[in-house]
């Protein structure tokens, strides 16, 4: 390994509070496990949440999203609503189910117009990541 990279990588274990190497390429490990989860299994159960940001003003956006998420209620296992500020909102969409149907629900709520901000944080029920 270069020992321009190899400093960079002890670096990152040193400000994470890794004790040693082997449990920070453990985790990083697991953290390409968990995309070949999302991304290359299709007979998979993932886990994860999906976070979108919008202005709650916006006339009849909370309609769709209302109507967004009945059209996945089969993978969204729950969901918190926040108020920012005045006009802002915040809310996380907790899912389980298949990945590729994930993303759909992603996608189809960053296409909806009025919503400002969508992110996906994918994660791993755990039953392949031993």
């Amino acid at each position: 390994m270069e020992k321009g990279l190899l400093e960079r990588f002890e670096g990152l274990i040193r400000r994470h509070g890794y004790t040693n190497r082997s449990e920070a390429i453990r985790d990083l490990i697991r953290q390409e496990l968990v995309k070949y989860e999302w991304t290359e299994q299709k007979n998979i159960s993932v886990v994860g949440a999906i976070s979108i940001v919008y202005n709650h003003h916006k006339r009849d956006l909370l309609n769709k999203i209302t109507a967004v998420q009945h059209k996945f209620y089969d993978i969204i296992i729950s969901s918190q609503h926040i108020h920012l500020d005045h006009d802002n909102c915040f809310e996380v969409i907790l899912i389980r189910g298949n990945p590729g149907k994930a993303h759909l629900l992603a996608d189809t709520l960053r296409a909806t117009k009025g919503i400002k901000h969508v992110s996906i944080n994918m994660s791993s029920t755990g039953r392949d990541i031993d």
